[in-house]
């Protein structure tokens, strides 16, 4: 890292740094204040076995981060290697669920089909983590299913090789 950490070229630096690190890719909904939002993330990871935790970051500078952050509970759905264009459509719109159903979880989420886990959770705790906040939730039930997982590497999308 270069001397002035906040410089636009040690942003970048630092960014390229964390790319090196592939992690999954999940799409959290909630109910906002206009109806059901969603939105595409990778900070996700499981926190404690018992209680069951785990956390997300949602970026401040989202347009649904009030939505989340307020939210008392949400769903985290991890993506597979084929929903790509579902991953790519809630990082750009996070309000328009018409073309995946009307299927709800019983707090009345919205359940996207398809994904290869989907974890419901209620709020448990929110901090404050830069220009993200870090939001912790007990997991309260889960779904799954078999399947390859969509990954998110160095800025690009893909799917897992399987090495024998």
């Amino acid at each position: 890292m270069q001397d002035n950490p906040t410089s636009p070229e040690a942003n970048r630096a630092f960014r390229d740094v964390l790319g090196h690190f592939a992690t999954g890719v999940v799409i959290v909904t909630a109910n906002g204040p206009r109806g059901p939002v969603g939105i595409t993330a990778n900070s996700f990871t499981s926190v404690s076995l018992e209680p069951p935790l785990v956390l997300w970051c949602a970026a401040k500078r989202s347009a649904r981060f009030d939505s989340f952050v307020q939210a008392q509970h949400y769903a985290i759905h991890v993506l597979g290697a084929d929903q790509l264009p579902l991953c790519r459509h809630f990082a750009r719109s996070g309000g328009d669920f018409s073309a995946f159903g009307e299927d709800l979880t019983p707090e009345g989420l919205p359940a996207l089909p398809g994904c290869l886990a989907r974890l419901d959770c209620v709020a448990e705790n929110r901090h404050d983590g830069g220009d993200h906040a870090i939001l912790v939730g007990r997991v309260t039930r889960t779904t799954m299913r078999e399947g390859d997982p969509l990954l998110f590497w160095r800025g690009r999308y893909g799917d897992f090789i399987h090495h024998d």
